[in-house]
């Protein structure tokens, strides 16, 4: 099957469009071992529908998935524990506030507002504990699976940093356990989700996710439905009302597409039908959300038509 050529340009050029900026961004330093990032870091993956793979600059770099293993707590946790007792324990709105914010568990509700944000990834990630023998084990188990790679693993050296400097997510854990939140002890629950946000991932596996998600939970390559398509739904719909913390209506106007992004530099995104999409820039804005990936998403959302609201009229 011919490649492409257009994405292929699109992207070599979405790239140039994006280094410029990237000297803006800062690597996270509040984990210490994600401050050894390297600014200068810029990949961009494209897979498709008749599977094909196009790559740009440092695919194959790994990196820590951070938050955009809320995404996959989220559909282990609607998988295991299911939609009511999920949506008992965390809201589905966007909050206007830092990922990492605590203000409205104690000035507006005990419950999350979202499963993007960390209180809300914590409280969903309570919800994967009861169903599971092996909760991280059925996290990475799924992680392999979306992402296409049976080699994906955690990272012990990012794991150990996050648990050191993890003070903050600990005080959200043990205030939502002394609202009877949390279905089990804080500690447990926020090591499970230091552990999610620790493994190691490359733009190609987060494409392959992005692709997957693009085709409502079924791996256009196997024919295989990996993930049911009323969760795909849910997990879309708030990657594209909270995904990009506190900036995600800005991306919603400039780049239209459900997307996640990580402290680790990466984005995760997703085209309806068309496509799955992944960059990873280390360097991130004030937000916390990688400036090279989001200069890239815009570029080839721009280029290849792919913003949700970018249809054609007739005269």
């Amino acid at each position: 099957m011919s490649r492409d050529k257009h994405i292929e340009i699109a992207l070599q050029d979405a790239e140039r469009y994006a280094r410029p900026h990237m000297d803006q961004g800062k690597v996270a330093t509040y984990i210490p071992e994600l401050a050894k990032g390297d600014p200068t870091k810029l990949g961009i993956c494209i897979r498709t529908p008749d599977g094909e793979e196009y790559c740009q600059g440092d695919c194959q770099t790994e990196f820590s998935i951070q938050s955009i293993s809320k995404t996959i707590t989220l559909i282990l946790a609607l998988q295991t524990a299911g939609y009511d007792r999920v949506f008992s324990k965390v809201g589905m709105e966007p909050t206007g506030d830092a990922f990492n914010s605590m203000i409205r568990l104690e000035t507006l509700t005990t419950h999350p507002m979202n499963p993007m944000i960390n209180a809300g990834a914590i409280a969903t990630t309570s919800c994967c504990i009861k169903g599971c023998a092996d909760p991280f084990g059925a996290f990475l188990s799924l992680a392999r699976t979306l992402c296409g790679r049976e080699t994906i693993r955690l990272n012990k050296e990012v794991f150990t940093s996050e648990y050191q400097a993890g003070g903050r997510n600990r005080a959200m854990a043990y205030f939502m356990q002394s609202e009877n939140l949390l279905e089990w002890d804080a500690e447990d629950v926020v090591e499970l989700y230091f552990k999610m946000c620790s493994i190691n991932v490359n733009v190609r596996d987060l494409a392959h996710y992005g692709l997957v998600l693009a085709c409502n939970g079924k791996d256009p390559a196997t024919g295989r439905q990996l993930v049911d398509p009323w969760i795909c739904r849910i997990v879309k719909t708030l990657m594209m009302t909270c995904g990009m913390y506190d900036a995600s209506g800005e991306f919603a106007v400039k780049v239209g597409l459900p997307a996640k992004s990580g402290v680790g530099g990466g984005i995760l995104a997703s085209a309806e039908g068309r496509m799955g999409l992944a960059t990873f820039a280390p360097g991130l804005d004030k937000r916390g959300n990688s400036i090279g990936g989001w200069y890239a998403l815009e570029f080839l959302s721009q280029n290849l038509g792919l913003h949700c609201f970018s249809g054609h009229t007739e005269e």
